[in-house]
C-alpha cells in the first residue's frame, strides 16, 4: 500500500495517498435519506482541523510518522512541558494528541509542522475504521457482561439466580484458568469498529456522516482512518 504523503504551505491541508488518519469528535446520531428513498442510521463527526505539531523522520527517530494535535487548548492550561512541545505548530496546546505512522518508503518532502488535516482527506462511499474508546459501564456480572443464562429461578434456589455456575474443574487442574468469563469492569476499552461506509463529508461544515453507530459517548475522540480490509 502506498504511502506517499504530498502537503502544501503551513496552514492549508495536508493530502496522503497511503492510509491517513485523523481525530475528530464524536457530535452524535441522525438519519438521512438516500436518492432511493430509503432512510439511514449515520453518526456525526466533527472533524476538527488536525494540527500537525511534529514529524518523525527514519534518520531522527527511527521511523517514519506524523504527530497532530486536535482541539486547541487555551495557554492558561497548558504546562510548560506541553507548550514547549506544541510551540513549532504556533498553538498553545492541544486536548488530545495521536501520532499516525508511515511506511519506510512514505515521501515526507514538503510536510510542515502547522500544517492542517481536513475532512477532504475522506470522500463520500469510502471503508473507514473508527477508533475510540466504549462506554464504561462499571462492575458488572456475568449475565450482563457476558450474556450467560444464569442459574435456576425454581423453588429451592436461593441468592443464586444470577450466579455463573461453576468456574473450574476437578482436582486436577485445581484452579480457575485465566481469562475466564466473569464479573468485572465493562466498558471503557479502545475499540475499533472495521470497514464503515462514509455517507457524506460536508467539508464547510467540517463534517463526516458515517453509517450506523460509533462506540463512546457524545463529544468523545474518534480516530478515523482508512479501511486496512477492505477490497
Amino acid at each position: 500500500m502506498s504511502a506517499d504523503v504530498q502537503a502544501t504551505p503551513s496552514g492549508s491541508a495536508v493530502k496522503f495517498d497511503g492510509r491517513p488518519g485523523i481525530v475528530g469528535i464524536k457530535a452524535g446520531m441522525t438519519q438521512v435519506y438516500q436518492d432511493d428513498g430509503s432512510q439511514l442510521a449515520v453518526t456525526v463527526i466533527d472533524l476538527t482541523p488536525n494540527v500537525v505539531t511534529q514529524i518523525k523522520t527514519t534518520e531522527k527517530e527511527g521511523y517514519n510518522a506524523i504527530q497532530i494535535g486536535v482541539l486547541e487548548k487555551k495557554a492558561k492550561g497548558v504546562n510548560k512541558p506541553e507548550a514547549g512541545h506544541f510551540k513549532k505548530s504556533g498553538k498553545s496546546g492541544f486536548y488530545a494528541a495521536q501520532e499516525f505512522r508511515l511506511e519506510p518508503t512514505a515521501k515526507m518532502d514538503g510536510v510542515t509542522v502547522g500544517a492542517t488535516l481536513d475532512a477532504s482527506m475522506f470522500k463520500e462511499g469510502e471503508l473507514v475504521d473508527l477508533i475510540s474508546v466504549s462506554k464504561g459501564k462499571g462492575f458488572q456480572g456475568g449475565m450482563k457482561r457476558y450474556h450467560m443464562s444464569g442459574n435456576y429461578k425454581t423453588h429451592g434456589a436461593s441468592l443464586s439466580h444470577r450466579s455463573l455456575g461453576s468456574i473450574g474443574n476437578r482436582a486436577d487442574p485445581g484452579k480457575t484458568f485465566k481469562n475466564k468469563k466473569m464479573p468485572g469492569q465493562m466498558g471503557n476499552v479502545r475499540t475499533t469498529v472495521q470497514n464503515v461506509r462514509v455517507v457524506r463529508v460536508d467539508l464547510e461544515n467540517g463534517l463526516m456522516l458515517v453509517h450506523g453507530s460509533v462506540p463512546g459517548p457524545k463529544s468523545g475522540f474518534v480516530t478515523v482512518r482508512r479501511a486496512i480490509k477492505s477490497k
